[in-house]
């Protein structure tokens, strides 16, 4: 996806075949994370760490114009941990739970990219994500699934039934987050499970080209839906946040079913 600048730390503990070596690089002032392979699974601007410098992380944050309260946030993959950090910088009323299956992940988001320690803000759990999403129903109010590796993201958690918990982990108004690569050959079919686990109830956010596609799915239908209430959230929110909410929404209204008043959900594009 992007070349490897200069190497700076290498963990290769427990390696095996099917363990790959967590990788962190820096060039021009850019730190990233790699799980094997040159392909960049993290990014942070060492100036400024809490920062989202990912594009497709700043579309993660799109239940924000949707969703007036939110309080708990599940995490399946931590990576260098951007999105933790950011909703532990930006958003102190949220609570971050994340769920990483690697420990050197965590060790590394922890040792060069300034992963704060747990506390009643942030808690981060060595685990199975698949698992943990499964155990725990109505449990968070923004789910958020960006788990990939080097070989792209787990066959297991792109299943019909673990969308069909994901929907049950959420809570009344929740929504589901899920980073997917546009290039994948089965991209659609995952798409179609997620608006069937959420009845409908899904968005498509492109966020590069072709680069990463970020899927929404929501529990219920968000109390606003008019163009023209999203776009003064997103002004609002873009302000706060320095994250490009306005150009996101034109990219929902390009790229889903709607009006020239109105998003609609619960519409098959």
């Amino acid at each position: 996806m992007f070349s490897m600048g200069r190497r700076i730390h290498r963990d290769l503990r427990n390696k095996t075949a099917d363990n790959d070596s967590v990788d962190v690089s820096e060039l021009n002032g850019i730190r990233s994370l790699h799980l094997g392979t040159d392909t960049i699974q993290s990014s942070m601007r060492v100036k400024a760490p809490y920062d989202l410098e990912l594009t497709y992380t700043r579309g993660m944050m799109m239940f924000l114009p949707f969703v007036d309260e939110v309080r708990d946030v599940l995490l399946i993959g931590l990576g260098g941990g951007s999105i933790a950090k950011f909703i532990y910088h930006y958003l102190p009323a949220m609570r971050t739970t994340a769920v990483e299956i690697n420990p050197r992940v965590i060790a590394t988001a922890r040792s060069h990219f300034y992963l704060p320690d747990d506390d009643a803000r942030l808690r981060v759990i060595e685990g199975d994500g698949i698992a943990h999403v499964m155990n725990n129903p109505n449990s968070c109010d923004v789910l958020m699934l960006d788990a990939f590796g080097s070989d792209g993201i787990a066959e297991a958690m792109c299943s019909q039934g673990f969308f069909d918990h994901c929907a049950a982990a959420l809570t009344r108004n929740g929504v589901c987050m899920v980073n997917l690569w546009g290039s994948d050959p089965n991209f659609e079919l995952y798409r179609q499970r997620i608006a069937l686990s959420f009845e409908g109830r899904a968005l498509v956010l492109p966020t590069g080209r072709p680069g990463n596609i970020v899927v929404m799915g929501f529990r219920q239908l968000p109390a606003e839906l008019r163009w023209t209430s999203l776009r003064d959230r997103a002004r609002t929110l873009q302000v706060l946040y320095k994250i490009e909410f306005v150009d996101f929404i034109e990219k929902l209204r390009d790229h889903n079913p709607g009006t020239a008043h109105r998003l609609q959900l619960g519409v098959e594009p």
